[in-house]
């Protein structure tokens, strides 16, 4: 029906148009963000599950930061009980030299003295080895490593380096026979030490091994948080052209629609 005041075509030219433009402008914006859901109402189900997804990642991820933190407190503590076997070592050496009957008393307390002073060293060692304020070589206490959730733990046993724990604060090199017992109890100090060591280094190792799958987790988990959430660009950038015509289309007929009252001039000539 050819009319004048109400231009249906010009109208329904008009909603194809907007329409048109609005998924042109949402192409635009989805390439501009690399995002396919902006916001809830592009995919709600999606969305709900890509923030989920989203809270696990940083939660792991925050996990291989805390693995790496405990790495280097393992890393200090063995540093310090590496410093101690050295220690003891010496301390073995000069037990053993005062331990034979060719030294006279007063040779034997110029050893003593640096015996004494070796021990002490160990005592300081044990008391200031730490890190971030906590003390490592001064007690058997544990501390939890939390990674990847509250139930995930591992837990490093402290060593206590102490004079009194390794046993030679009463030792001395005053005679043959307490350099000799002295000899015993710097065997058992060593055995304890190198136990604790054993013991750091399992530790660094399981806790790389930590690190190496919390990794593997988190990428795996941004790999599927991509494919939900990231727009694909190919198929975007098609669409997106599709819509730039259908734009143009619109807005060309739109020209045409509203010209097409102007017919009815004609018959009122």
């Amino acid at each position: 029906m050819l009319a004048i005041k109400n231009n249906i075509m010009a109208a329904n030219a008009a909603r194809q148009l907007g329409q048109s433009y609005e998924a042109l402008a949402k192409s635009v914006e989805r390439l501009s963000s690399g995002l396919r859901i902006l916001s809830a109402k592009d995919d709600a189900a999606g969305m709900a599950v890509r923030e989920l997804m989203r809270s696990d990642i940083s939660v792991l991820q925050q996990g291989v930061r805390n693995a790496q933190d405990a790495i280097s407190l393992v890393q200090t503590a063995e540093g310090g009980t590496q410093t101690i076997d050295n220690l003891l070592n010496r301390m073995k050496q000069l037990a053993e030299q005062a331990a034979t009957g060719s030294y006279t008393g007063d040779q034997r307390t110029i050893m003593s003295s640096e015996f004494k002073e070796l021990s002490a060293e160990i005592g300081r060692i044990a008391g200031s080895a730490k890190f971030n304020g906590t003390t490592l070589l001064d007690s058997s206490a544990s501390v939890s490593i939390v990674f990847g959730g509250a139930g995930d733990t591992i837990s490093i046993t402290k060593q206590k380096m102490t004079e009194a724990g390794l046993g030679i604060n009463v030792l001395g090199l005053s005679t043959a026979a307490s350099a000799s017992a002295a000899l015993t109890a710097l065997d058992t100090a060593l055995g304890t030490v190198n136990t604790a060591r054993a013991h750091f280094g399992a530790k660094m190792n399981r806790l790389q091994s930590t690190v190496d799958v919390l990794n593997i987790q988190a990428e795996n988990l941004m790999t599927a948080e991509s494919r939900i959430s990231d727009v694909d660009v190919a198929t975007e950038m098609s669409a997106m052209t599709r819509n730039q015509v259908l734009a143009q289309a619109g807005v060309a007929m739109l020209a045409q629609a509203n010209t097409i009252p102007q017919m009815a001039l004609t018959l009122l000539r």
